[in-house]
């Protein structure tokens, strides 16, 4: 696998996995409509929607090392092998990086008010762009 070849698969991966955050709040927008707000249930699931930002710091070290891994092993034997593995990282940070959208879908489902649900929904917009793979690489 070349170079150009995979920046390319990690970034359909990319913007597939952005597609597949922001789907269950498109969905549950849709299907669920208005429901009525049940307020013990709100403030709880923005607090652990805010918190579930700090499952991406181990992620995104594991990430970053792997992007440092693979600047180093361009134009080597093992190129390939360390594009996987930042690929393998990189869905996995994506994935917890989600956990704030998908936690803002639960809160639509409980009747949450706008403003939570776009700092969520935004949180995981923002962390989902750290992941971008450099054009040094």
């Amino acid at each position: 696998m070349n170079r150009a070849n995979a920046r390319r698969r990690l970034a359909l991966a990319w913007w597939l996995q952005l597609a597949l955050m922001l789907a269950p709040l498109l969905l549950v927008e849709v299907l669920a409509g208005d429901t009525p707000p049940r307020e013990p249930l709100l403030m709880p699931l923005f607090i652990v929607g805010l918190l579930s930002m700090f499952v991406s710091l181990p992620l995104f070290h594991a990430y970053k090392r792997a992007l440092i891994a693979t600047g180093n092993a361009r134009d080597g034997g093992d190129e390939a092998l360390a594009w996987n593995r930042l690929g393998l990282h990189r869905r996995n940070a994506l994935l917890g990086a989600s956990l704030p959208a998908w936690f803002a879908a639960a809160a639509l489902l409980a009747g949450q008010e706008l403003i939570p649900l776009l700092l969520l929904t935004l949180s995981s917009l923002v962390l989902f762009y750290l992941y971008r793979i450099p054009r040094q690489l």
